[in-house]
Order: structure tokens, then C-alpha cells, then sequence
């Protein structure tokens, strides 16, 4: 015989859970979650096929991912449900660029200037543009790759920089004693800035927590690194495949390393530095 008062799922209405407060998920909300206790701001939501995920940045910059379960979360010590927001999310302040920098509505691409900025590769040179390409667009300052350094002196004397036509190049795996600082120091023009990233490839400069790795994996000397790189995390050892994997998780400057975002504004402040073209 079923109790009318308990309903067919013969739990006591003084043991049902409410119904906790549905909150979206808008970018900088800070919450914390509730099974492990990790608290930060939320950097963003995304729809898998499991179901909704929320990424929270804690005060260190690192990130996690957490599934947008019912009842997961606190905010200001409440239980909520979060959701996602709706896709007109409310502005907050000043709109900015993925950099970081003020986004300046309506403004047009600026004539190309006569300086340059070199990276090695092609998918540097996509990085750059997917975090810096309004900059540099606003800037003037156009960016290509050189498929390696080995030949830069050449390249250096071919593009004959001057006061007006500064060149600024990004090296790759630039540390004491590597042949990329080698070839870097033969370069003595004082209007030829180069710097570089301690990460023997760009898409370290990626911050594993932003691809959903715990860290990118130690590749054995005379191994391709990105294949290597593709066999140790399980992926297809497809690396045009997995570079538009990881370039897909890159959002704005904060998936990337200090050690890089540095080093590309440094590099903007010297060409632009010079005059315009």
C-alpha cells in the first residue's frame, strides 16, 4: 500500500532537497565547488558531450575544469546550480581585446609599417595572431614566420632595418648555451630586437591547464618533439590536428605563459617605437 504522503518515491518530504538557485555562469563570478573545495573565477563555459563545463581560475592562474552539475557549487556561501549564461552576456566595463589591451570599437586597420615582426613558424605566427591580432592590426605591424632561424644573419641583412623599419623576432628555445642564442647574439643591429621563450616549441608556451592537460610530457632527445609530444598524451600523431586542437583552447592572453606574453609585447613596443611607415 503507497503512502500518499510520501509519493511514489517513498522519500519524507522533510528529507527532499530543494531545488538550489539557478545562477549563470558570467565570466569573473567567483564560486566555489562544493566536492573539492577549489575556489576561483569563472573563465569560461563549454557544452561537451558529457554536459556542460564551467573553467575556474584560481589566484595562482591556474585552471580547472568541473562538470555544471545541479547543486555543485557555493556563492557566498549558498548552494547554487550553475548555468550557462544566455548569449548575450552582460558587459562588464570597458570591452577588451583577447591581449588584454582597451578594444577600440570601430577602429581600422592601421597601414602596414615598414618594421616587421619574425617568428619561426607558422604556428607561432597563428598564436600571435589569435591573442595580439587587433594590436597589431590597430599597430600597423605585420607578423611572418621563417620556417627556423639558422639563416637569420642573412635575413637580418636582406630586410636592411633602419630607424623607420624596425625588426623585432621571437626565437623559440631561447636559453644559455642553445644554438638559437648562438645564432641570436651574431645579430649586433641596434635597430633588430630579438628575445625569445625558454619552451623548445610554442605550443608549450600554451598553459596545460587551458588544453585540459596536467603538463606538457618530457620527450626523449631525437624524438620529434610534436609527435612525441602527441604519443605521450594519447592524441592522433596528427600534429596539424593537435595544433588546432591546442590553438582552439587558446582564448586570450591568460592561456598563455608569462614567459611568452612578455616577450611579444616587448617586441610590439620596439617596432612600433620606430616611425610609421
Amino acid at each position: 500500500m503507497r503512502s500518499r504522503e510520501y509519493g511514489p518515491d517513498l522519500t519524507p518530504p522533510w528529507k527532499k532537497q530543494k531545488p538550489a538557485p539557478e545562477v549563470p555562469a558570467e565570466p569573473d563570478l567567483v564560486v566555489e565547488e562544493i566536492t573539492t573545495g577549489y575556489c576561483g573565477a569563472v573563465i569560461r563555459c563549454e557544452k561537451t558531450a558529457e554536459g556542460p563545463t564551467v573553467t575556474l581560475e584560481d589566484r595562482f592562474g591556474k585552471h580547472r575544469v568541473f562538470p555544471m552539475t545541479p547543486r555543485g557549487f557555493l556563492l557566498e556561501g549558498k548552494v547554487v546550480t550553475l548555468v550557462r549564461p544566455s548569449a548575450q552576456p552582460r558587459q562588464q566595463g570597458p570591452a577588451r581585446t583577447a591581449s588584454g589591451s582597451l578594444a577600440v570599437p570601430g577602429a581600422r586597420a592601421r597601414v602596414a609599417r615598414a618594421g616587421r615582426i619574425y617568428v619561426e613558424g607558422r604556428h607561432d605566427a597563428e598564436l600571435v595572431e589569435r591573442v595580439w591580432g587587433d594590436d597589431l592590426r590597430i599597430e600597423g605591424v605585420v607578423v611572418e614566420y621563417l620556417e627556423g632561424i639558422d639563416d637569420l644573419p642573412a635575413i637580418v641583412r636582406s630586410f636592411s632595418p633602419g630607424p623607420d623599419a624596425r625588426l623585432g623576432v621571437l626565437v623559440d628555445h631561447l636559453v644559455p648555451g642553445s644554438k638559437e642564442s648562438r645564432i641570436a647574439a651574431s645579430v649586433t643591429d641596434a635597430n633588430v630586437l630579438i628575445v625569445g621563450h625558454p619552451y623548445i616549441d610554442i605550443w608549450e608556451a600554451v598553459k596545460p591547464s587551458s588544453v585540459g592537460i596536467a603538463e606538457w610530457p618530457s620527450v626523449p632527445r631525437g624524438q620529434d618533439w610534436k609527435t612525441g609530444v602527441c604519443r605521450s598524451l594519447g592524441w592522433p600523431e596528427n600534429t596539424g590536428a593537435a595544433w588546432q586542437r591546442i590553438l582552439g583552447s587558446v582564448h586570450s592572453y591568460k592561456d598563455l605563459e608569462p614567459a611568452l606574453l612578455g616577450r611579444v609585447e616587448e617586441l610590439i613596443d620596439f617596432v612600433t617605437a620606430g616611425s610609421a611607415a
